[in-house]
Formats: structure tokens, sequence, C-alpha cells
């Protein structure tokens, strides 16, 4: 008798797995890096830790119903209205936005406090990968192209007056995209070789941003204090602090909870969080964290390359391009390779906004996964 085939659908979850192990994880150094100052600022060594405990289960929730339940192309179908109304939240942290840190990136609506420029970088992917669908023969077309690219390069723009981080990743999601979409390489190997001399020559092209008052004071202060440090002792403190952390930790760590930079890093449990895991976990926990994180993007790539059509293909190619620039901005800020962004580590740093959107992104991937097929044999 012959042997038959049958179609059965595929949940990664492999992914969900691990993605709760690193917030998991996330919730551990999340206590062990703000207790001190959770003690000192609200009386409760536990308040950062409770808060993002009860945002990691709802960012849960959302992974697993999204995954199960919210069908990708009914998103892709409503982009415009994601797109518009992330516009117009955006916008209005001009307006009415609720400061911190100096910059107002936040809307508070009743007891709800969130960032709208997190929200844009779904946005973006969803509408990106819109455009590519509609232009996706016509790509060669400089024309066709720069509409493409507008798509995320102009909320880039307007976000990075106030939160430059953000705006390199949403920029970095867009250029990835269609990259991957177009067939002509030349643009982006002068983009490449663009990019590569603003990093080179960043201390003079900052000096003449401030002449022109292109950047924000604090956007600029972080960019010469990463290159003359000495000179900028206030700005560079975190930083040093940072660096000391990570010097400090050896192979295995001081011991979980037995950080002493903690105590003289502010907000130690936000951008900074990976030099206390450096610190207390040691080299052999540093390389843990990044294995575990390759692990994830691994399988982003995995449900990119065998999804069922060419829009999953490149939604998902957005979550894992969103992933992979937000872990190696946060570890190159850590080390001082690149000035301070402010950009949090991937379910790990304390931020509720950020937790909900990754692991809402978590969820789309995942519904991609289950609407891949995979053929068993039966005899």
């Amino acid at each position: 008798m012959a042997d038959k085939r049958k179609a059965i659908s595929f949940f990664d979850y492999s992914l969900v797995i691990m993605v709760m192990f690193i917030a998991g994880v996330g919730l551990v150094m999340m206590y062990s890096a703000s207790g001190y100052s959770a003690q000192n600022q609200m009386n409760d060594a536990m308040y950062f830790f409770k808060r993002q405990f009860g945002f990691a289960l709802v960012g849960l929730l959302f992974m697993l119903l999204i995954g199960n339940f919210l069908d990708y192309h009914w998103l892709l179908r409503w982009h415009k209205i994601i797109y518009i109304l992330s516009w117009i939240m955006v916008i209005l942290t001009f307006v009415m936005g609720i400061a911190s840190h100096g910059q107002a990136r936040w809307i508070k609506l009743g007891p709800i406090r969130f960032q709208p420029s997190e929200i844009m970088k779904i946005a973006v992917i969803l509408s990106t990968t819109a455009s590519i669908r509609q232009r996706m023969n016509r790509l060669g077309n400089i024309k066709e192209l720069v509409y493409t690219m507008a798509v995320g390069i102009v909320p880039m723009c307007l976000i990075a007056k106030s939160n430059l981080s953000t705006a390199l990743i949403i920029g970095g999601i867009t250029m990835a995209l269609v990259f991957v979409a177009t067939k002509s390489y030349k643009y982006y190997v002068l983009l490449a070789m663009l990019g590569a001399g603003m990093y080179v020559g960043a201390y003079p092209i900052a000096k003449a941003f401030e002449s022109m008052n292109i950047l924000q004071s604090y956007q600029l202060l972080r960019i010469f204090a990463w290159k003359d440090p000495a000179s900028y002792s206030d700005e560079t403190f975190q930083t040093l602090q940072g660096l000391y952390a990570i010097g400090s930790g050896g192979i295995f760590g001081k011991g979980l909870g037995e950080s002493v930079q903690k105590f003289l890093m502010p907000e130690a449990q936000n951008d900074m969080i990976f030099t206390i895991i450096c610190e207390e976990l040691g080299f052999f926990g540093a390389v843990s964290i990044v294995l575990m994180y390759a692990f994830v993007i691994w399988r982003l790539y995995s449900i990119a390359r065998d999804a069922r059509d060419m829009v999953g293909s490149f939604i998902v190619l957005g979550i894992m391009v969103h992933i992979s620039l937000q872990v190696i901005l946060n570890i190159a800020v850590a080390t001082n390779v690149v000035p301070n962004t402010g950009v949090t580590l991937p379910f790990i740093s304390y931020g509720g906004t950020s937790l909900l959107i990754l692991m809402s992104e978590m969820g789309i991937a995942l519904n991609v996964s289950k609407q891949t097929t995979i053929e068993t044999v039966e005899e």
C-alpha cells in the first residue's frame, strides 16, 4: 500500500519556550538590579519586579492569543489604519506627551502610560511589507524604491527628535526589508559606505550638526562624551560604571545579587542591565544571554524562510531585524562601542510598552509559523 501524506500546521513551541526563558531570566536580573533603588525610591524592593512581572504575564497572553487566533493577513489588511493611528500617537507626544529624563516620549491615558514610538515599529513592519508586495516588480525603479523606503524613513526622522535609538531601529528595519526585496544592491553599498563614514567621523559630524541645530543638545552631548569621555565626566558616568561592572565580572561573575556597580549606576534595571548581568554572571552569563538571543533569531529566520507566502516572510523578517538591532545596539552601548542611545535589551530591560510590543511581535511570528504546513507520511 502506498504511503499517505498528511499536511499539518506547525507551531514553533521552541520559540515560545525560549522567549519565556529569556523573560524569566530578565525578571530575576530585574529584581537583582533594581531592588536597592526600588527600596530607596518606592519603599518596596520588589516594586519594579512586580510591575515587570505583570507586564510579562500580559505579554505572554498577547503572544499566545495572537499566535493562535489573530491571522497576520488580517493585520496586513488593516496596515493603513495601524500606520495612521501610530502617526497620530507619535505626533500627540509633541503636544501632550509625558516627559521622562527630559524627553516627552510617553502618552498617558488614565492609568496607562505607553510609548507610541514602540507601536510605530510594528506599523512600519506591516506597511513596508504591504508596499513591497504592491511594488515588488518595480523596486528597481528609483522612484518606487524611494516611495517604499519613505514608509519607515519619514517617521524615523520625526521620532529622531526625541528618541534617536528607536528612530535608528525603525530606519534599520525599513532598509533591511527593502534590501531583501530588491535585486540591485548598488544603493546599499553606497549606504553602507556612508554609514561607515558617519561612524568614523561621528565627532566632526556632530560638531557640524550642532552648528546647524539639527540634533537635540542631549543627543550631541552623548556623541561628544563617547568620543571624549574625559571632558564629559557627568555624561559618561553611567557608561564608565557599566564598563567597571563588565570588567569586574570575570569568567563566572560575582554571583547573583552581588553586584556593586548597581548601587552607583542610576536605573541599572533599564538600558544598562546587560552590564549587571556581566558583573553578576560573568563572561559565561553574558555569552549565554547572547546565545539565547541567537536561538530566537535563528527560529525567526526559519519561520521567515518556510512561511507560506511572501508577506509572511517579510513580516517575520522585519521582526527578526528589530530584535537583532535592539540586541546589538544595547550591547554596543553597554560596551561603549557606540554612543549611549537609550535602547532596551529585549525581554530583559525594564519597560512595559517595549515588552508588550516584543511579545506581540513574537505572537505574529508564531501565527506565521502556525500557518506553515509540513507534510508527514502515514503508513
